[in-house]
């Protein structure tokens, strides 16, 4: 077969005249032509139509998984993403159990007793903090953490009512200011605090999928659109700076541009995003760019 192969190729540029034989010689003997540049021009093309398919077999389908192993940034978005939720479920059980044992103690009719005790217990002397509490802090999770510390800003004005002195449609159209303390965008089971140092630059209250989302005041939406953590998410421009964000919502009533009212549904929540643990509402609230505990603005927390 070598032998015949490079016969063929030989002066390439001749055609050759090739004839079938039976083995035993006694069929009709058959004669073909070939030119041997086209026949290579095929078989080059073939190779490469296949080698093209294979390369397109392992580059988009999972098969690339397999041969060149898993994307070291999708392991990283993984693990970032876990750390969150592990942090998130940790919370929402550590308040769990708070909220079982406060249950617990009102059947029995020791709750006095119990909070007294919680509060003596809860003020530790420096004798009884471990000393690698002391010398190893746990770090923080957001580099500007710091920023956030509350109180980030007074909840005082900050610049004199620019309404002053205003009558008539410009009234109307400016935004009234909010006012502090509202009532939450959902009632339900408070599920996780502010914490700045950890990334969470807002509160979760566990509610049942489908609650309506209220916004806490007058003002603009601005955003309203999928995002990959947060789900389905709407913010509100308010007056004074206040910014208004609520996420991880079933579905969203509002678009970009509307006008809402004080009280009025924004959203329905839900379990949307890669960053949840369950149905509820992640609510943050803003001023000149800096993260504000909601619970010192909210009441009924």
């Amino acid at each position: 077969m070598t032998s015949f192969l490079l016969d063929l190729i030989k002066g390439s540029d001749a055609p050759r005249t090739v004839i079938v034989m039976d083995e035993d010689g006694m069929g009709h003997p058959r004669q073909y032509q070939l030119e041997p540049r086209r026949l290579l021009y095929i078989v080059g093309v073939a190779a490469g139509v296949l080698a093209l398919l294979l390369v397109a077999l392992i580059v988009f389908t999972p098969i690339r998984t397999l041969v060149l192993g898993p994307d070291p940034e999708e392991l990283r978005e993984a693990a970032r993403v876990n750390v969150i939720r592990a942090a998130a479920l940790e919370d929402s059980l550590a308040l769990q159990n708070e909220y079982l044992e406060r249950l617990r103690a009102a059947i029995i009719g020791d709750l006095e007793e119990t909070e007294a005790t919680e509060s003596v217990d809860t003020v530790a002397t420096p004798s009884e903090i471990p000393a690698s509490e002391v010398d190893a802090p746990a770090a923080p999770r957001s580099d500007d953490w710091a920023d956030h510390e509350q109180p980030a800003l007074a909840l005082g004005r900050l610049a004199a009512d620019r309404r002053a002195g205003l009558s008539g449609p410009a009234t109307e159209a400016y935004l009234a200011s909010l006012q502090f303390p509202t009532m939450p965008p959902v009632e339900g089971f408070f599920a996780r605090g502010f914490n700045a140092a950890r990334g969470h630059y807002g509160i979760d209250k566990a509610v049942e999928e489908g609650t309506p989302v209220r916004a806490i005041g007058d003002g603009y939406v601005i955003f309203a659109d999928w995002t990959n953590d947060g789900g389905y998410v709407i913010a509100v421009q308010h007056a004074d700076g206040y910014l208004s964000v609520y996420k991880h919502n079933s579905r969203l009533l509002k678009r970009v541009g509307d006008r809402v009212r004080n009280r009025e549904a924004v959203a329905l929540s839900g379990n949307t995003g890669e960053i949840t643990t369950g149905p509820h509402l992640h609510f943050e609230l803003w001023r000149n760019g800096l993260a504000q505990d909601p619970r010192l603005y909210l009441v009924d927390l």
